[in-house]
């Protein structure tokens, strides 16, 4: 199979076709030496072209579940293996999940200001196959880790809340942080954005048709008007997306967030931060 790009215009008769390829390629992945005929067969020139990319734990992990008991909300977390520090960081982590319609889950940007470039989230995980968080450092190399994850069917997963429920709930934020807040050290901070994420794959069960595609694109987080973290995404993030990552606070201050979706709705959210609280 050769890759498929997905853009945000969705017709009928390319979902079906798109999800029947992915269905077959589905099953004839399961020899180790097919599991990266996806990557290897364009979607990893698609993206990084020629570049050298090094598989390896050293510099990021990436844990997922070796099967997901849920496809529509499958937990993951990167684990960075080096500071972040001015000499060298990690700016950038791409999230890859090779056999979903929507295979860029996700490009993550850091900054020395992170402290730690850790990153935790929930993905739609639609076939098995290989995900992949690739890293790339300040210096402009590299670094791959990869994960065989089972899972099926959760792009096109019914969302767990009556849609119209959910939009009304749009765009609301809830911040969450460890305590106690230290100066000087990486905090961990979570946000969560109401939003449905839908990726035009489900069906309302009362009509019978399925939804259009509406999910976030991107997040921008700020600390006292300096950027903090930062990302554009897709649909392959889980509804209503959490985003857990860190950051050095200086001194009190405000957190800021920022969403804009596919429709071009934009919201807002702040919370504050106390040293010592």
């Amino acid at each position: 199979m050769r890759y498929c790009l997905v853009d945000n215009t969705w017709s009928w008769s390319r979902v079906c076709l798109l999800v029947a390829i992915l269905a077959v390629s589905a099953t004839t992945a399961g020899a180790d030496s097919d599991e990266d005929s996806v990557w290897l067969g364009g979607l990893r020139a698609a993206y990084f072209g020629e570049r050298p990319i090094v598989q390896s734990d050293d510099v990021i992990e990436l844990e997922a579940p070796e099967r997901a008991e849920n496809s529509a909300v499958v937990p993951i977390r990167i684990k960075a293996r080096i500071p972040q520090t001015d000499e060298r960081y990690i700016k950038t982590i791409t999230l890859i999940i090779d056999m979903n319609p929507g295979q860029l889950a996700g490009r993550f940007h850091f900054t020395p200001k992170n402290g730690r470039a850790d990153l935790g989230l929930r993905i739609r995980v639609n076939a098995y196959g290989p995900v992949r968080a690739i890293a790339e450092t300040n210096d402009g190399k590299l670094f791959m880790s990869r994960r065989f994850v089972k899972a099926s069917g959760g792009c096109s997963a019914a969302v767990g809340t009556d849609i119209e429920a959910a939009k009304r709930r749009l765009g609301k934020m809830k911040f969450k942080t460890d305590k106690p807040v230290l100066p000087g050290e990486p905090l961990a901070v979570q946000l969560r954005v109401s939003h449905p994420n839908l990726t035009g794959l489900q069906m309302d069960q009362v009509t019978r048709l399925y939804t259009t595609a509406h999910y976030l694109e991107k997040v921008t987080v700020s600390f006292e008007g300096q950027a903090v973290f930062s990302a554009e995404t897709g649909f392959s993030l889980s509804e209503n997306p959490s985003f857990r990552f860190y950051f050095v606070p200086d001194g009190a201050g405000e957190l800021h967030a920022e969403v804009i979706d596919t429709e071009g709705l934009r919201f807002t959210g702040q919370y504050s931060v106390t040293p010592g609280e």
